[in-house]
């Protein structure tokens, strides 16, 4: 599968950006489902990614994670 978010399977998400893209996952010959890929990487060069149904499912998953690192 072609990917403009890694090169290698290697994520190229720059510091403090985001990066996302849909695919279908085809699950059997009459059942798709559509899935969104998303990368995000903090200020301090970690990298949360995530697999979810939707963009803001995914943004809400990352905002999870960044409270959670924020409040250790």
């Amino acid at each position: 599968m072609k990917t403009e978010m890694t090169v290698n399977g290697v994520s190229v998400c720059p510091t403090t950006e985001e990066r996302h893209e849909y695919f279908t996952l085809a699950l059997s010959p009459r059942r798709k489902k559509r899935l969104c890929q998303y990368d995000y990487r903090d200020a301090d060069g970690e990298l949360f990614s995530c697999v979810a149904p939707t963009l803001e499912e995914c943004r809400t998953k990352r905002d999870i994670w960044l409270n959670n690192r924020n409040n250790k």
